[in-house]
Parts: structure tokens; C-alpha cells; sequence
């Protein structure tokens, strides 16, 4: 008699989110089975990539990162748009560094003049990254609601310190929010209870489980995430079958291992080929772990992570 290859039954389902507006809207999750086993079920939506830029210039980036945008990171609208029209990005992620209070601590309103012109300035989908600075946040996010009313954005990261005063106005807006819990599947699913609680609609939830980069706590991240997609699709756990988020590139270009030249340490290899190789090797990992977006920086690894995507759903 032939061989048939044991499969599981899913009984839970990835809830659908909708990015962006018009045309150029994109939706992920609606996954019915674990990520990219198309064989035991259905992945209606790729995964997507998102380019990471910045609302101020990046001085403190390796010289092989910031080289493909040498020309435009000094200005966030332009750095969008080489991003949409020269490398194809389906959705921006514009991080708010100069809103950190640790750092240049910009005033809220000029930092969402920049959030507005970047919304504007773009068709595609946009995700917009706060300070991860509870109290800063809880301000400056409620305004890029405010600001970017009718663009259908993603907003985050949302804790369960800030989660009503961002919750509330996002409902408030019509935008997505992006619950951020420290790499634990309890915490998760409760901040997903509380912004339920609060009034937030299943279809505008997206879960950041936090990252770390390849070799500074990826397989934890990944136990972790994994877990979580066994609780939504196997034990029909509602409160996470939510898409999931991961801001791969912070992550990987702060380790030690992108930011050494090959003259500092040989064994290493030549920099701007191993930073690459990490970037793609932590994001490809993170999409086999479950995640539905992954947030990048270099062009040349956010293409390797397309072509992994297409040869998997091919």
C-alpha cells in the first residue's frame, strides 16, 4: 500500500489584518496550519518584509548598512521613497529614534510633522515604531494616530502600561495596534485580553513576542513563538491567533558580529557579506518561528529573505 505522510489536523485559524488603504492595502495572517506547511493546510498571505528607516539620520551606522541610503537617510521621505521606488518595498517602517527620551528627545510635534510627511508621501503599507518608552509613547503615539487618520497604520510597540491611552485613540483612528510583551506567551495573551477588553477589534491586533538576534537569545524567541502557534492552531486558543510582528533589524545590526571589520577581527570574514548573512539567517528564522512581517534594513538580505519566501510557497 502507498506511503502517506502523517499530517495534523489544525483546528484554530490566524485571524486576517488588513495594512494600508486603497490599492496598495495588504493582508497577512489567515494561516490554518504552521508556517509554510502549505501540505497540511493553507498560507492565504506571504509573509512581508517591511524596510526599516529612520526619522533622523542614522551617524551611528556601519558604513556597509547605511551605503545603500548614503544619499537619502538624511531626509526620511526621500529614504521612503528610494525604498518603495528603487528596492520595491511593499510596506515602510519608520522608527521614531528621536522621540527617545534617552536620546535626542525631540519635541512630539516635530517628530509627527516627519511621521505625516513620510504617511504622504507613500502608498504603500505604514508600520510606525515608537521609543519603546512607556510614557513617551503613551503621548507620541496617540498622535500619530491622529495624524495619520484614514492611512490605516500600525502603531506600536503597546504595552500593558500604555496600552489604554494608545488602544483607545488607535479605535479612536481606525489604525493597528502592535502588542508588545517580553518573550513570554501568558504575557501575550493577556495584553491581547486587556486591548479586547478595552475595545480593540480582533482584526486590528498584531503581536510582537520581542526579537533577538542570531546567537543573543533567537532560539528563546523562537520556543517562544512557536508556542504560540501551537496554542492558536492546535488548542483553538483565540487570544492569540493574532499575526505576528518582529523588528528583526535593531536587533541584529547593534551584536558585535555586524559591526566588527574583518581587519579587527579575521576569522570573521569579510563584514558587509556576514552582517547580511545574519540579517537573513534571524528573519528567516523568525518566519519559520510564525512571524507574518519582519522588519529589516539591508536591501540585499531583505532579498534573500523574498526569494527563501517564494521558493517555500512555490
Amino acid at each position: 500500500m502507498p506511503f502517506e505522510i502523517p499530517k495534523i489536523k489544525y483546528t484554530g485559524k490566524i485571524r486576517e489584518v488588513t495594512l494600508g488603504f486603497g490599492d496598495r492595502a495588504i493582508k497577512i495572517g489567515g494561516e490554518s496550519c504552521y508556517p509554510f506547511y502549505t501540505f497540511e493546510g493553507e498560507m492565504p498571505h506571504p509573509p512581508r518584509v517591511a524596510f526599516e528607516i529612520w526619522d533622523c539620520e542614522p551617524k551611528n551606522w556601519q558604513e556597509w548598512a547605511r551605503k545603500p541610503y548614503e544619499d537619502v537617510c538624511h531626509d526620511p521621505v526621500l529614504w521612503a521613497k528610494k525604498c518603495t521606488e528603487v528596492y520595491g518595498a511593499e510596506m515602510i517602517a519608520l522608527e521614531l529614534i528621536s522621540a527617545d527620551p534617552n536620546g535626542m528627545d525631540r519635541d512630539v510635534e516635530e517628530v509627527i510633522k516627519v511621521v505625516k510627511d513620510v504617511a504622504d508621501a507613500i502608498e504603500c503599507p505604514l508600520i510606525v515604531w515608537g521609543t519603546a518608552n512607556d510614557e513617551k509613547d503613551a503621548v507620541l503615539l496617540k498622535r500619530v494616530s491622529e495624524a495619520c487618520e484614514g492611512k490605516n497604520i500600525a502603531i506600536g510597540p503597546i504595552s500593558d502600561k500604555n496600552y489604554k491611552q494608545i488602544g483607545a485613540t488607535a479605535i479612536g483612528y481606525n489604525q493597528v495596534v502592535m502588542a508588545s510583551t517580553p518573550i513570554d506567551v501568558n504575557l501575550a495573551k493577556q495584553l491581547n485580553i486587556l486591548l479586547g477588553n478595552l475595545g480593540v477589534l480582533d482584526d486590528k491586533i498584531l503581536m510582537d513576542p520581542t526579537s533577538g538576534a542570531l546567537g543573543y537569545g533567537l532560539e528563546y524567541t523562537y520556543s517562544v513563538m512557536e508556542r504560540d502557534r501551537m496554542a492558536a492552531l492546535t488548542q483553538e486558543d483565540t487570544k492569540l491567533q493574532h499575526p505576528i510582528i518582529c523588528n528583526v533589524a535593531p536587533e541584529v545590526w547593534k551584536i558585535k558580529e555586524t559591526r566588527l571589520t574583518k581587519d579587527e577581527d579575521p576569522k570573521l570574514g569579510d563584514e558587509r557579506a556576514r552582517s547580511i548573512i545574519i540579517e537573513a539567517i534571524t528573519a528567516m528564522t523568525m518566519l519559520l518561528a510564525g512571524a507574518d512581517i519582519v522588519i529589516m534594513r539591508h536591501p540585499d538580505s531583505i532579498n534573500l529573505i523574498k526569494d527563501m519566501i517564494k521558493e517555500l510557497l512555490a
